[in-house]
């Protein structure tokens, strides 16, 4: 207290992330392995890009989206995997604060429009197996470009009000955050501010978005099996199975660890137990949906493989 009898307040300029609490040898061994991964996560994801918009054969909605998949995932990890691995090799782990809330608005704008274009490639596949005559007017070029723009501008809009609660809030100390990245409740914790009302609009947002997306999903996969059920051969339904396994298993990866992480009440429990999970879902699993795409889609298989081919050809050419 000061002399006045009140209580004195010191605005915190900056957060430090403690990260994982390891000994030097194995946070260099971890940076290493996440270096790894995130340059193939990159790589991965650059390269699916270049594949939809370089070959004629991947110019359809399936492939548009695909790639707007992959410029999504790119922008998903580049907005926490680059400090955290500088963390794990420098000694230095703050942030300001302004930059741990830039981090956070970011991460939920990128999270939030991945449960939307999921549900837009679910959509996707419902109309290429129950109505494929109308596919190709139903999904048009223009029609993909509005349906991902909108899953953006619908994450942007509904991620207006915590991300205005957030930058709101005050911080007096303490300043340590017991995670790897900025999310929303180690905020919440560490604000000297009333919290109460952004946990309720933050926690009823995280319930409206991931249930809601998951059952706008699971609805289009009924009718999708639906339809399938129908086909009166045992090779037609393979086929059209295939082109949904790669979806679906990027659907149960990706929600698996959200709901584990968001849909339970998080303020009161330590977040060493969810540092596991973060570490997947941010880390492992945008590197794991290039190569489940890749390695279940013959085409884009097919595709890399010409890709491989041609930049071989033109290496001998300037070769001569």
């Amino acid at each position: 207290m000061d002399e006045t009898g009140k209580i004195n307040h010191s605005s915190v300029t900056e957060f430090l992330l403690l990260g994982f609490s390891l000994t030097r040898d194995k946070r260099i061994s971890l940076f290493i392995v996440f270096l790894l991964i995130y340059i193939t996560t990159i790589l991965a994801n650059v390269l699916i890009i270049i594949l939809v918009h370089g070959d004629n054969r991947l110019h359809n909605p399936m492939y548009f989206l695909l790639g707007s998949f992959s410029f999504l995932e790119i922008c998903y990890t580049a907005v926490t995997v680059p400090k955290m691995l500088s963390d794990l090799i420098l000694e230095n782990q703050s942030i300001s604060v302004a930059g741990c809330i830039t981090q956070f608005h970011f991460f939920s704008l990128c999270a939030a429009t991945e449960h939307f274009l999921l549900i837009v490639m679910a959509y996707d596949r419902y109309v290429a197996i129950c109505y494929p005559l109308h596919y190709v007017s139903i999904m048009s070029n223009q029609t993909c470009i509005k349906l991902v723009s909108s899953c953006w501008l619908i994450s942007a809009s509904s991620l207006s009000i915590p991300a205005y609660s957030v930058s709101r809030l005050h911080f007096c100390g303490p300043n340590t955050i017991d995670h790897f990245f900025c999310e929303f409740n180690p905020l919440l914790q560490l604000s000297c501010t009333n919290t109460y009302i952004a946990q309720i609009i933050f926690n009823a947002l995280s319930w409206i978005i991931i249930l809601g997306c998951l059952i706008c999903i699971a609805v289009s996969y009924i009718y999708i099996i639906s339809s399938i059920m129908q086909i009166p051969s045992n090779l037609g339904k393979k086929k059209a199975f295939s082109t949904c396994a790669s979806h679906l298993a990027v659907v149960g990866i990706f929600y698996g660890t959200v709901i584990f992480i968001y849909l339970r009440p998080t303020v009161h429990i330590p977040f060493k137990q969810n540092k596991v999970v973060s570490v997947f879902y941010i880390v492992v699993t945008p590197m794991l949906n290039p190569i489940i795409y890749s390695f279940r889609n013959v085409s884009l298989r097919k595709a890399a493989s010409s890709w491989v081919d041609r930049r071989r050809g033109h290496s001998f050419r300037e070769e001569d």
